[in-house]
């Protein structure tokens, strides 16, 4: 007990400490979780708005790359005068161009030498000459189709926003240099459309050419930057030239962003979009805050609930101690008053026996006594010994510490045998009602036993109906016990403070039927008086009977609990005053092909031993001498000893003249048990036959394998045994019998 309330307390404990453990470990396990989701949610946002953003651009320079082709078709083949002669109305189309163009700020018409020719800005234009300009010289050698520039100042006298230039490259018809058309585009307009879809906080988005040059940026940059080839962005681009996801710090500011990139189809211009890292972090640690605002609270009143049951614990364990002291008094006088109330039954009982036994025994004394009364006498002496071996039995079956003699028998069939000995037993006034399954409904276990149990369960129908009425007996298949049983708490506690707990024997019995298919259940229904709930708690209990005295032990539905529990099962009974009871005994079932073979059964009287030599171990000398009489008169030659020391000592000597060796098992010092495994140890070929009336040994292990003769015995019994055994010897060993 004191240990189970130190184990209580550190279980508290230890669950103290893991209603922070495991919280703090799922929250480390989740927020690793967490950041790893939040991280692929903003790569795929990234992904989303980068779509949107090459999308855009693509369209735009598009756009532009047509009207330049446009552009180049009107004036293609007119010399530069008619162009200026055509000024006006050129001008006029130019203007209208960049008019239903935002993203553009001009359109110009350029000759060889790099003179405006026409452009939607001033009509005529100024006597400018821009042929350093990079969308005008980069044509000049070769055709190189659409050129994209850097980002420019206007040139006096023209003013506002910094541009970029998309130029195309004007030829003669023989494919000669005569000029270029360009459009001067608006960065501003890709830093406004970025400004407008890059709500979320950290948004970032760049718009570059392929040779690092930045045109436009979000946030706006306030100076021009050419990202350096080697750089990481550089290197990322020249690996995979198509699209990317990297993490970097941007050079212009140093800040880290996750961002994507994708070429604009075939022109030399990349777009990206992106995420400060911050700014993922932020998000992570803002779902992460949420479950903190219900974790926190709610460890924090698991570990006070438990810290205040750890302290409620304390204080009531320190209260049972101090409880405990009294405690042990009480309980020390009800198991000296369980064990006055077994002991005077037992005692009772006994000597009502012994009494038979002494009063027949004086009676044969007496002279002239007739052969009648002198056979009534001994017929009265045989009878009280069975009785006195019943009520042994019955103590040992409800003990659960009796030797079982298990097997293997269909209930059903066993029933349908019972059915011509429960007739007289029960009375002709009491019908008999068998329900019998029509499969077999096989169990392992002592058929003796069940018989004696049924037959306890019958006649205690009988007496509660006064002999009169309907008894029903129903064997069925169940898949388990009931989970109520109305069986006594106190005749369980008798047994485990008096009797001793269950029997390793029976542990390993129901360890074996664990692997069971169900239960068998036997169940006996009387149209009795009933039982009243006050009783039904002491049924079970030794020597408790309601009958009147010298009518009962108060011993058969103890026989019939122990039993059940030995086997490994159950007995449970429901009951109504006024409307009978029922008592249902549960024994694990078995599968059908356990059944053994069907043997005769063996009826035949006395062997005689014809010589044979028994080698008898038994501390009791009057036992002894019975025993050696007995097989004496039946030609057996008998050598007593009266310890297992000297028995080993005249086998080592010369085992050769023993034909079987039967033993005691409860004797001082070495046990018959450990006489009989020491002979086999030592390789002496010598077959042993034990006979004990109780033993804790056989009741926890059975014999081991040897052949075992309960007490009280027969000689009859015993001469065919140790035949058996010898003869067995005889026919391994290639002897004739």
């Amino acid at each position: 007990m004191q240990r189970a309330q130190r184990n209580s307390l550190r279980l508290l404990q230890w669950m103290m400490a893991a209603s922070l453990a495991l919280p703090v470990a799922l929250f480390v396990i989740t927020s690793a979780i967490s950041y790893t989701s939040t991280r692929d949610i903003a790569d795929r946002e990234i992904e989303r708005t980068l779509d949107v953003v090459h999308e855009h651009a693509l369209k735009v320079f598009e756009t532009i790359d047509r009207s330049l082709a446009e552009l180049n078709e009107v004036v293609r083949g007119l010399p530069d005068d008619v162009i200026r002669a055509r000024e006006p109305a050129l001008h006029r189309r130019l203007r209208r161009l960049t008019d239903s163009l935002p993203q553009l700020k001009s359109a110009w018409i350029f000759d060889a030498d790099g003179k405006a020719l026409v452009n939607s800005l001033a009509s005529p234009p100024p006597e400018l000459r821009f042929a350093d300009r990079d969308y005008f010289y980069a044509h000049v050698d070769q055709t190189i189709g659409s050129f994209i520039g850097t980002a420019l100042t206007p040139r006096p006298p023209y003013q506002g926003a910094r541009f970029f230039g998309v130029s195309r490259r004007r030829d003669s018809d023989d494919g000669s240099f005569i000029g270029v058309i360009q459009a001067s585009v608006l960065p501003e307009y890709f830093e406004s459309f970025y400004a407008r879809i890059g709500s979320d906080a950290g948004s970032f988005f760049a718009m570059g050419r392929a040779d690092g040059v930045l045109l436009a940026q979000f946030p706006r940059l306030e100076r021009d930057l050419r990202l350096d080839p080697t750089g990481p962005v550089g290197r990322e681009i020249a690996a995979r030239p198509a699209h990317g996801l990297i993490t970097v710090a941007w050079p212009s500011d140093g800040i880290e962003r996750r961002i994507g990139y994708r070429r604009v189809a075939e022109y030399p211009i990349y777009v990206s979009a992106g995420l400060e890292t911050s700014a993922i972090r932020a998000r992570w640690l803002a779902t992460m805050g949420q479950h903190l605002v219900f974790g926190i609270p709610a460890t924090a009143l698991l570990f006070l609930l438990l810290a205040l049951a750890l302290r409620r614990t304390q204080h009531l364990q320190a209260e049972a101690a101090k409880r405990r002291e009294a405690e042990e008094a009480l309980k020390h006088s009800q198991r000296l008053e369980a064990l006055g109330q077994l002991t005077g039954g037992v005692a009772h009982d006994f000597n009502n026996l012994l009494t038979v036994i002494r009063a027949s025994v004086d009676l044969l004394n007496r002279p002239q006594l007739t052969e009648e009364r002198r056979q009534r006498y001994i017929t009265a002496i045989a009878d009280a010994v069975a009785r006195a071996a019943k009520l042994t039995s019955q103590l040992l079956a409800f003990a659960r510490r009796q030797t079982l003699k298990p097997e293997v028998f269909d209930v059903g069939e066993r029933m349908q045998a019972l059915h011509d000995m429960l007739a007289p037993l029960l009375g002709p006034a009491i019908e008999i009602t068998m329900r019998l399954p029509t499969e077999p409904c096989l169990v392992h276990a002592d058929a003796g036993q069940f018989e004696t149990a049924l037959i306890n369960m019958a006649t205690n129908a009988r007496d509660a109906m006064q002999g009169k009425g309907r008894i029903v007996f129903t064997v069925e298949a169940a898949a388990a016990v009931p989970d109520t049983l109305a069986h006594a708490p106190g005749s369980q506690t008798l047994v485990n403070q008096n009797l001793g707990s269950q029997s390793l024997g029976s542990q390993s019995l129901a360890n074996q039927n664990l692997a069971n298919r169900g239960f068998i259940s036997v169940t006996v229904s009387d149209t009795g008086v009933g039982i009243p709930a006050a009783r039904l708690e002491r049924i079970f209990e030794p020597f408790f009977t309601t009958k009147q005295v010298g009518h009962g032990t108060g011993l058969g539905l103890s026989q019939v609990f122990g039993f059940a529990r030995q086997s490994g099962g159950e007995v449970t009974v429901r009951s109504e005053v006024g409307h009978g009871s029922t008592f249902s005994l549960y024994l694990p079932r078995v599968p059908a092909d356990l059944l053994p073979q069907r043997q005769a059964p063996n009826t035949a009287p006395a062997v005689a031993g014809s010589g044979m030599s028994v080698l008898l171990v038994e501390d009791n000398i009057e036992l002894a001498n019975f025993a050696a009489d007995g097989l004496t008169e039946l030609g057996y030659s008998i050598t007593l000893v009266d310890n297992a020391t000297d028995a080993l000592a005249e086998l080592d000597m010369d085992a050769d003249r023993f034909d079987v060796v039967f033993s005691d098992v409860v004797m001082p010092g070495m046990t018959g048990l450990d006489l009989a495994q020491a002979i086999c140890q030592r390789g002496i070929g010598v077959p042993v036959v034990l006979t004990t009336g109780y033993s804790q040994a056989l009741a926890q292990d059975g014999a081991a394998g040897f052949d075992l003769v309960q007490k009280p015995y027969s000689i009859e019994e015993l001469s065919r045994i140790l035949h058996r055994a010898a003869r067995i010897r005889r026919v391994r060993d290639g002897a004739a019998e």
